[in-house]
């Protein structure tokens, strides 16, 4: 066997002879020369500089060698050679795990390659070639490994994985489903349509929706034209074309041939007189006949797959042409390859209503809510009764459930309009009593679809719990308090038996009552004189003479009561809002105490005509404003104004003030406090500007903040204060004028009273 040779003695080994390297330093070469030829220490010749004419030698020990050193090549040694065909292929390289995965297949090709029979020429090398014995090998690893793991910490030997066969499962693939095209049209004539079909650069656009009336009619169009119609599917339906290709053959009885992308191309069919290709028939089951309905029903078809290339060939009969049979109880013989679950939905949604045919997400299809009807004669909104030391709310745990548990669950309708739910409401109903969770999509591309009245119209309807609601989907949960229509009909039933038995409790009650009372009043004899049935009676017979007056008193009255509460009420208010007047004074004043305005300075500097105007001039042009804001004028401002006097001679102050009492005494206190000179103060966009000229003699002051104003803080406190005041103001004043209307009302009220009271004491009999 070649393999054992690998572990023969290294002098069986080919090595090869080491070639000799090129000089990889021209001024080593010097130094090589010189010892070999002479003894001592050899001089090195060293690189010069450009300018250097002769050449510079060094000895060899004082030159020091900068350069990388170079990796020796392997290649030359034939020990690596050996046992690089070994490991080339094993991941580790020289691991104990690959040793390990080498002498394993080593020992499995010994065992499985069965060994030559031994010659004169193999006894005379086996002198020099051991037999390796693989086994033991492998157990001195493992022992070497397990005294090495000896301190107890269980650590897995590095070539464990080499004696484990681990099985990998392949993948599997998912099975291409067969299309309708591959099984009636021929090979050749399918691949040469899918030809085609690639080379169409027209189509026609889907909907939205799906596949509308307006898109069947692009396709009718098309297929009058040529034989295929190209149609772009757009989203929602693009997201699942598998779904899109059995919508378009549904609908438009064609054979989808090529799909890609977005984009379908269908063959109208066999209506263009081409040749299909015979489907196997189904076994047939034994002790049933095949019926001859099939092949007469199928056999005036095929004249519309024969090919026609002439007029002739038109009037040939159609004996000469096979007659195929396309079995319609085909989808019998099909494993049926949907799940229980699948199956049992579809027969609960097929108890609902009909399909929704342009689903476009996966099966099960859900129910047209659109084609239930709209209005039931009689329907009401079901019985509930929530049982007993149950919550009816949900919890916020509850809720979250509830989502996650029908995030995976099928989409039982499809909805397209707002109103007229009926239908749609008594199908839930019937849902509900299977599946605890209804869940409603809202199709798409429809117009005018809103989701929130959606929502609320089927809540009303079927009294459920909306858990869920956006632009998509609808989900709503029957509560806790649902009962089916049997058992709600039950308890209906028993609760109308307890309330007649009550009633007739309550009748033998009353009857005996009756009779312990005939038998009491024969005892003994009452008056009723002072009694409440007493005033019934004379009311009765004579506050129909004077009825009109004695409502009418009876009104004045109630209104009276009613104006003295309202009064009370607002005279409460009014001492409210007067203390909290008060207490904003009392604020309002404090502040006002901590600031003092400067005197006016006797000594003012006088312009004339010429110089206001121009000085009015140039403040009004300036970009550079100051903002006088809410807070008014304190000690900011102060220093913003002498910030803008340190560059120029005037300052233009934008006040937003309507009174112009307000913005005259704003530019006085200015003047007064920069010492400055108001120039102009004029209207200016949508307020006031004031102009400010620092005078000739201005001198800039020390403390730019004056001490004797307002700071920031001090001064919008200040000023929400001013507010509040104003604001109580007015209210005190309108709660003022409120209870004066009033008290005028309850004066009117009391003077119409005492004239009913002195009509009653002329004429005691009238109000009675």
């Amino acid at each position: 066997m070649p393999l054992p040779a690998i572990f023969s003695s290294s002098s069986s080994l080919p090595c090869n002879p080491p070639k000799p390297t090129p000089t990889e330093k021209p001024w080593l070469s010097s130094s090589s020369s010189s010892a070999s030829g002479g003894g001592g220490i050899a001089g090195v010749r060293v690189p010069t500089a450009p300018w250097m004419t002769s050449p510079l030698i060094l000895p060899s020990d004082e030159v020091l060698d900068l350069s990388k050193p170079r990796k020796n090549n392997s290649s030359a040694d034939g020990v690596t050679i050996a046992y690089r065909s070994l490991t080339s292929g094993v991941r580790g390289g020289r691991s104990r795990e690959a040793m390990g995965k080498i002498l394993k297949s080593v020992s499995r090709l010994r065992k499985s390659i069965p060994s030559p029979p031994a010659t004169e020429e193999d006894a005379e090398l086996g002198k020099e070639t051991a037999v390796v014995n693989f086994a033991s090998i492998l157990n001195e690893l493992c022992t070497i490994a397990a005294s090495e793991g000896a301190d107890g910490r269980g650590r897995k030997e590095p070539w464990a994985a080499a004696k484990e066969e681990k099985v990998v499962l392949p993948k599997r693939k998912k099975e291409r489903m067969v299309t309708k095209a591959e099984m009636v049209l021929p090979t050749a004539e399918l691949a040469k349509l899918r030809e085609e079909a690639a080379k169409m650069r027209v189509w026609v656009k889907g909907k939205k929706a799906g596949i509308t009336p307006e898109v069947m009619k692009g396709i009718q169009n098309a297929w009058k034209k040529n034989a295929l119609a190209m149609v772009k599917i757009v989203e929602p339906l693009c997201k699942n074309m598998v779904r899109a290709h059995e919508i378009v053959e549904t609908k438009t009885g064609g054979l989808v041939v090529w799909r890609k992308n977005d984009v379908i191309v269908i063959h109208r069919g066999g209506k263009n007189g081409m040749v299909m290709k015979p489907l196997p028939s189904p076994p047939l089951t034994p002790g049933v006949e095949q019926s001859s309905s099939n092949v007469n029903a199928f056999s005036s078809s095929t004249t519309d797959h024969c090919i026609t290339s002439g007029a002739s060939k038109k009037r040939e009969t159609l004996s000469s042409f096979p007659r195929y049979e396309f079995s319609v109880t085909q989808r019998d013989y099909e494993p049926v390859k949907e799940s229980l679950y699948v199956k049992e939905t579809n027969r609960v949604l097929d108890e609902l209503g009909p399909r929704f045919i342009d689903w476009w997400q996966h099966k099960p299809l859900p129910v047209d809510a659109d084609l239930l009807p709209e209005i039931i004669h009689g329907f009401m909104t079901p019985f509930r009764l929530c049982p007993p030391n149950v919550r009816q709310k949900l919890s916020d745990d509850e809720l979250t459930y509830l989502r996650k548990l029908a995030r995976p669950m099928p989409t039982h309708f499809a909805l397209g309009k707002n109103r007229k739910l009926q239908g749609l409401a008594s199908a839930i109903l019937k849902l509900w009593e299977k599946s605890p969770i209804a869940k409603i999509a809202i199709k798409v591309g429809i117009r005018n679809t809103n989701s929130e009245q959606m929502a609320s119209e089927l809540k009303r309807l079927t009294g459920g719990v909306l858990i869920l609601r956006n632009k998509f989907i609808i989900i709503l949960f029957r509560g806790k308090d649902f009962l089916s229509n049997r058992v709600a009909k039950t308890v209906l039933e028993r609760e109308a038996q307890v309330g007649n038995q009550q009633l007739l409790e309550e009748k033998a009650r009353s009857k005996g009552a009756e009779a312990f009372n005939d038998y009491c009043t024969s005892k003994t004899s009452s008056s009723m004189v002072g009694t409440f049935r007493e005033f019934q009676e004379i009311r009765a017979t004579q506050i129909l003479e004077n009825g009109t007056i004695f409502l009418e008193k009876t009104q004045i009255e109630a209104e009276i009561e009613k104006l003295k509460k309202t009064f009370i009420e607002r005279q409460r208010s009014l001492n409210i809002l007067n203390f909290k007047m008060k207490k904003s004074e009392k604020t309002l004043a404090k502040l006002n105490s901590l600031w003092s305005p400067s005197a006016i300075s006797a000594d003012q500097e006088l312009l004339t005509e010429e110089e206001r105007e121009s000085l009015r001039k140039i403040g009004l042009k300036m970009d550079e404003v100051l903002l006088l804001g809410r807070r008014g004028i304190y000690d900011g401002v102060l220093a913003s104004i002498y910030q803008h006097w340190k560059h120029r001679e005037v300052v233009k102050v934008i006040t937003m003030q309507r009174s112009i009492q307000h913005i005259t005494h704003a530019a006085k206190l200015l003047e007064i406090e920069s010492e400055g000179i108001v120039v102009a103060v004029e209207p200016q966009g949508r307020g006031h500007a004031i102009v400010l000229y620092r005078g000739r003699n201005y001198r800039q002051p020390l403390n730019p903040r004056p001490q004797n104003l307002l700071t920031k803080s001090e001064a919008l406190q200040r000023s929400i204060e001013a507010q509040r005041r104003g604001s109580l103001r007015f209210f005190v004043k309108e709660k003022q004028q409120s209870i004066w209307e009033l008290n005028g009302k309850l004066r009117n009220l009391e003077q119409r009273l005492k004239n009913f009271n002195a009509t009653e004491s002329q004429h005691p009999g009238a109000l009675n």
